[in-house]
């Protein structure tokens, strides 16, 4: 729970700070105007238990109802020796598409960014205590897994996906920068290939989320039932076993020809420089010398980004090869809490009031 009360301490040197104060209604305003039920569905199985993202027709975008029932439940299970094995998965064609950030904006606008800074330190607080449970977690990719839900299972011990599944962390494009511990599980991928996912926002298949190392295992979606099932009647913790189980309905891969991980050289040449000038150098010096359809969207990403997103993230992933995830987590939250105040600029708030979308 230290990372907990250090966000803690945090929000509230931050509010102090705030030009207006934070009403104790508003985020139930926010959150129950409209409830829905059932947004997270958790299931026992003898020694098992799961936690089943429900909102499939928002993508299963995380709300701070959900974020707070899955944090309850995990301080249960955590303190039942009876528990020795969590599953984490998402109804529908998505894993999670991030957080819902309609109702923070929303709140920003009208003075209340202390709202956003409440639900983002909750947030946080849940990816660290899935990423550090005594208790293995398989969390069972199928579908879009971007922002928000990468934080929820990118940390995780097993991670398997299948062909369905595409991951993208393209929070540069909304003028907010890769979170949720991604200057932690991007800056050690192999070479600079997490500067290149986290400047560009490029998606990746199930078969390259193996390849990198942001995968454990590739399961065909049609077996992943049997996996789960499986999973089910496991009553040990013991992560060779559980590997096991999962390696028993796994696929070898072969990845596209057009794959961006088969440029890996090239990739480290270009984004291992110092500064994101230099890097755009590199790449359109590299388009110049042949047609690469990869470099040509790597480039327009690029510029279509916040430069401001895109400088804060280079330097958080380049630190974050030497720290811990907690430090990456509570750096995270204090650049949120300055972008939420519009402290650098107004890129987040202008163009996520635009677009509504769900990333973080």
């Amino acid at each position: 729970m230290l990372l907990t009360l250090i966000l803690i301490g945090l929000y509230l040197s931050h509010s102090s700070k705030s030009s207006s104060s934070f009403p104790s209604s508003l985020m139930a305003s926010r959150s129950l105007s409209h409830p829905e039920p059932n947004q997270v569905l958790f299931e026992e199985s003898s020694c098992v238990r799961k936690v089943i993202l429900n909102r499939p027709h928002k993508l299963n975008s995380l709300t701070y109802e959900m974020i707070s029932q899955i944090l309850r439940n995990l301080e249960v299970y955590e303190k039942d020796p009876m528990v020795k094995l969590l599953i984490l998965k998402g109804q529908g064609k998505a894993f999670c598409a991030g957080g819902d950030v309609v109702g923070m904006v929303l709140s920003i606008n009208e003075g209340h960014w202390s709202f956003g800074a409440s639900f983002y330190k909750k947030q946080l607080t849940l990816d660290y205590l899935l990423a550090t449970s005594t208790k293995p977690l398989v969390s069972l990719i199928n579908g879009i897994v971007m922002g928000g839900g990468a934080g929820l299972s990118m940390n995780s011990m097993f991670r398997v996906v299948t062909e369905n599944t595409v991951f993208a962390m393209p929070e540069g494009q909304i003028g907010f920068f890769p979170d949720v511990g991604a200057s932690y599980f991007l800056s050690r991928l192999p070479g600079y290939f997490g500067e290149y996912l986290g400047l560009t926002g490029a998606r990746l298949d199930g078969k390259e989320m193996l390849a990198c190392g942001l995968a454990t295992h590739f399961v065909l979606s049609k077996d992943l039932l049997l996996l789960e099932n499986a999973l089910s009647e496991v009553a040990s913790s013991d992560a060779s076993t559980i590997s096991r189980v999962i390696s028993g309905f796994s696929s070898k891969i072969s990845l596209k020809k057009e794959s961006a991980y088969r440029r890996l050289e090239t990739i480290n040449k270009c984004f291992s420089r110092r500064t994101v000038e230099e890097i755009l150098s590199m790449l359109e010096n590299e388009a110049a010398n042949g047609d690469n359809k990869w470099i040509i969207q790597a480039i327009s990403s690029m510029k279509s980004a916040s430069p401001t997103s895109l400088k804060i993230f280079l330097k958080l992933i380049r630190e974050g090869r030497t720290k811990e995830l907690k430090d990456c987590l509570i750096q995270d939250y204090t650049i949120a809490c300055h972008m939420f105040q519009r402290t650098f600029n107004p890129d987040f708030i202008e163009v996520s009031r635009l677009d509504s979308l769900c990333l973080f």
